[in-house]
């Protein structure tokens, strides 16, 4: 996501970062730049008029023509204002009312809206430790109630059966009935797929909130719409009483211009965004470290709060053990690293939240492709149980075997096994005090204020 507007903005700012000194002329430059980047990302016309009158006004102001390093104030002020467009701070979902706390969600057809019930409330469950209930007032699309069924089976919540028959604001009423008596905390209620112009669907769904008095009606839409996104949204608030936005399918946008757009022109704060299928692919939507991404200087923290989450601490501390006590790196645990990176959304979503990610040679970002674990992966477990604890076994024939069976090249096998002999190589090096003999021999070599 926002990997145009990134790339385009960077290099502006960029050549802003050298100028020992600003000018009306050169902060115009700048400015008519940051504009066609906005415009390009698809970010909605009167978003980019105000936020670019504000850039102007506070560039052109004392604070920024008088600073020391005027290119970097700048580039403060643009990251300041892309966080007052998306909305200033995360704003979590209200739950603070009497259980159950009921959500309901809203959204055009494929949109994403069934899949993001089952992210949302695997995130209540395992972050907030919230009991949670599904339910399905999808009467209209066939397979609606079975995919729900199956989602809430996956991450391990309650599931309320519906019928295609009844009326969906019958169900709702029977599901919050239901989830009184089981003593559920949140209540999540998926909706049919409606176009904002057709009267009889918006009319259900109204009814369906008078119906149920939800805490919080949250617009699922997909990001890849654009500034529609936004237009879309806007018409739904002005039939519901909205009280956020969810982003989806952000890793097939990359543009960036509905996160943009979405805040200004609904009014409404974008409350999370989706990428990707896997059920953990939800993120709460924090404006200031979007910013942060946009202006290629990564997003650490969440980085971090990912890693703590979804990394599994007690195998770490086992591989961690293991060579320290100078046992063999074996390809069990090179296959546990790349598993522990695919759960994190893969290399490209780690590389998104790094910073000056931008910033790598083309060849170097292509070489991050998420298809080479899963390739990798294959080929391990077309091994032996043997030849995964003893790599050294695997000759000539075995090679051709482990191609075959994994769907690969025996090229393929021959780069993995290179690949691990180098880094068992380094876990050694690592071993038995191997990483404090390193620290001892760069002492001498470390710049001034480096040493251990």
């Amino acid at each position: 996501m926002f990997q145009s507007l990134s790339e385009r903005l960077g290099s502006t700012i960029k050549n802003l970062r050298g100028q020992g000194r600003l000018t009306e002329q050169n902060i115009k430059d700048t400015l008519r730049e940051v504009r066609m980047a906005l415009l390009e990302a698809d970010v909605a016309l009167p978003v980019v008029k105000q936020l670019i009158d504000q850039v102007r006004e506070k560039g052109l102001g004392q604070e920024v023509l008088g600073s020391l390093s005027p290119g970097q104030a700048l580039v403060k002020v643009v990251n300041d204002e892309l966080i007052a467009v998306m909305g200033e701070t995360a704003e979590p979902l209200n739950l603070s009312t009497q259980p159950p706390a009921i959500v309901l969600m809203a959204g055009l057809q494929g949109a994403g809206k069934t899949t993001t019930v089952g992210k949302l409330a695997r995130r209540l469950k395992e972050r907030d430790k919230k009991k949670v209930m599904v339910v399905s007032c999808d009467v209209y699309r066939p397979a609606a109630i079975e995919q729900l069924k199956t989602l809430a089976a996956e991450v391990g919540v309650e599931f309320f059966a519906s019928d295609g028959g009844e009326k969906p604001a019958d169900i709702a009423e029977r599901a919050v009935a239901a989830a009184k008596q089981q003593f559920i905390d949140v209540l999540l209620v998926d909706t049919a797929g409606r176009l904002a112009i057709d009267e009889a669907m918006m009319a259900e769904i109204r009814e369906l909130n008078a119906a149920l008095n939800p805490i919080e009606t949250l617009f699922v839409v997909d990001s890849m719409t654009g500034q529609d996104a936004a237009n879309t949204a806007r018409a739904f608030g002005d039939a519901l009483p909205l009280t956020g936005v969810v982003l989806t399918k952000t890793d097939g946008d990359a543009r960036g211009g509905a996160a943009l757009s979405v805040r200004m022109i609904t009014g409404q704060p974008i409350k999370f965004i989706g990428s990707g299928e896997k059920s953990d692919a939800l993120e709460m939507f924090h404006p200031d470290r979007i910013a942060s991404r946009i202006l290629g200087m990564g997003d650490v923290v969440s980085l971090v709060e990912e890693v703590t989450a979804k990394v599994d601490q007690d195998k770490a501390q086992k591989l961690a053990k293991k060579i320290k006590k100078g046992r063999t790196f074996d390809m069990n645990d090179l296959r546990d690293q790349m598993e522990q990176m695919m759960q994190m959304g893969g290399i490209g979503s780690l590389l998104d939240k790094m910073p000056g990610a931008a910033n790598l040679p083309e060849a170097v970002k292509a070489q991050a492709d998420d298809k080479q674990f899963s390739r990798m992966v294959a080929i391990i477990n077309s091994m032996t149980p043997q030849e995964r604890k003893f790599p050294a076994v695997i000759k000539g024939s075995r090679r051709k075997r482990i191609a075959a069976g994994s769907g690969t090249q025996v090229q393929d096998v021959n780069r993995l096994l290179k690949q691990h002999a180098q880094m068992s190589k380094m876990m050694k090096k690592m071993s038995g005090g191997g990483m404090a003999k390193m620290m001892r021999g760069l002492k001498g070599r470390m710049p001034p204020g480096m040493g251990f």
